[in-house]
């Protein structure tokens, strides 16, 4: 099936039906969000890492919905108004999740990194060669202190 027709497809579904299978994906998609961003909390980063595949496939077909749903909109509000009401108030609370999880995402990687560079720079520091320098302290070279030590930024 074409593109051309999976989009007429959608767009002529009936009203109900359509708003429906749009409810159901954003419910799902809500859901799973709202799973990793438990799992994030609780420091369980490779638990929620396995959600992805999940949430990007959930995204997408909420996504699809949504756009046959804004391409129909006048049909819709006609036809299912109470339909376009929920799915309003499902896509807030979409919203009000995206929000949250992008919030708990940015302290996980902040932590992350964090650590890494403390961990780094405590590497760097036992591996480095103890001389006295000039004043009669021990000299730091901060630009050995992360050798030997990488970090993944893909989360």
């Amino acid at each position: 099936m074409t593109a051309a027709a999976r989009l007429n497809a959608l767009d002529t579904l009936p009203a109900d039906e359509l708003c429906q299978l749009a409810a159901t994906a954003l419910a799902a998609l809500v859901d799973v969000m709202n799973q990793e961003t438990t799992l994030l909390r609780a420091g369980h980063l490779r638990q929620a890492s396995v959600l992805t595949p999940d949430k990007a496939r959930l995204a997408q077909d909420y996504v699809g919905f949504a756009r046959s749903v804004q391409r129909q909109t006048e049909r819709l509000k006609r036809d299912a108004p109470q339909a376009i009401d929920r799915l309003r108030h499902g896509h807030e609370a979409l919203a009000t999740q995206m929000a949250e999880n992008l919030r708990v995402l940015a302290t996980a990687r902040n932590v992350t990194e964090d650590i890494l560079t403390d961990v780094a720079q405590i590497v760097g520091q036992q591996n480095k060669a103890r001389a006295y320098g000039r004043a009669g302290t021990i000299t730091a070279d901060p630009a050995s202190s992360a050798r030997g030590i990488a970090v993944n930024r893909a989360l």
